[in-house]
């Protein structure tokens, strides 16, 4: 019987070894954290930098189910666990960056239509595409001043940054995907009678749709990192600026779990995108 090693092509683990190999890396990441929080612990008690299990239990507490140093909220007597949770610090943070981040994906729509329309219109394409190439080049963050400046420090300027950062890069994408499509296709449709709205839309727009899914996905990371860009140079509320104040206060018991958190968050918005488009395009391949 053959021999496989790891670094066989041909080789493959079984499901049981499979789930073990998936998380051995999380068990070492979590054993040299548990180490290293010992060890500092042993030569200083109330070490704050990395937190133990009680200091973080304490963290996810105030997190949880207490409201912001900056609320007037105060729990009545007798509050039950989500009266608290939703008066909670964790509660409006999430919301104010949540709602930042879902008027930021709505204004990927008409950027992506408008891809669209570059990679199959030849006007379209002349008049844009060389704009957009340049913006793609500019530093998103080296415009945040301007941005202050020109919009403020409220809402608009975030979701300004988060358009800018992200947008332009998309288009290029979607060009892309839109260039990729076979011009055999569009001739055929043509032939079989489809006018121009038909081509755009039910003929490339569908065939590029799970891929513009896929491209979206692989976005949500940049434009976290544009939100959490303008929450912590700017702003009253957001995840990113409770881990800016929490840094001033040595206070990782919070910024931990705050971390986790919006991983999770990010992780459960790509599997939603994940899912909906194996329901939508369960013909699809990637």
């Amino acid at each position: 019987m053959a021999r496989f090693s790891p670094f066989d092509i041909q080789a493959r683990p079984n499901r049981l070894l499979g789930q073990v190999l998936s998380a051995l890396l999380f068990l070492i990441c979590l054993g040299l954290y548990v180490h290293t929080s010992q060890v500092r612990h042993r030569e200083n008690a109330e070490d704050r930098i990395v937190p133990n299990v009680q200091q973080l239990r304490a963290g996810v507490h105030a997190s949880v189910l207490e409201p912001a140093e900056e609320d007037d909220y105060i729990a009545p007597e007798g509050a039950s666990k989500w009266e608290r949770f939703r008066h909670s610090m964790i509660w409006k943070d999430t919301a104010s960056s949540g709602r930042r981040f879902g008027i930021s994906l709505l204004l990927f729509l008409p950027a992506i239509l408008l891809a669209l329309h570059i990679g199959l219109y030849p006007y379209f394409n002349a008049g844009l595409m060389r704009f957009v190439l340049f913006f793609d080049k500019i530093v998103a963050l080296s415009l945040l001043p301007i941005l202050f400046i020109a919009f403020g420090i409220d809402e608009l300027s975030k979701i300004a940054l988060i358009f800018i950062g992200v947008a332009p890069t998309l288009i290029l994408d979607v060009v892309q995907m839109v260039k990729a499509v076979p011009q055999e296709q569009v001739v055929k449709s043509f032939t079989l009678g489809a006018n121009n709205f038909d081509v755009t839309y039910r003929v490339v727009l569908r065939q590029i749709l799970p891929q513009i899914i896929n491209s979206l996905r692989l976005n949500l990371k940049p434009i976290m990192l544009f939100l959490f860009a303008g929450e912590m140079i700017a702003a009253s509320d957001g995840l990113a600026y409770r881990i800016a104040i929490m840094r001033r206060h040595m206070g990782m018991d919070v910024i931990l779990p705050y971390v986790l958190w919006v991983a999770l968050l990010l992780f459960l918005v790509d599997f939603g995108l994940r899912l909906l488009n194996k329901r939508m395009h369960p013909w699809f391949q990637s």
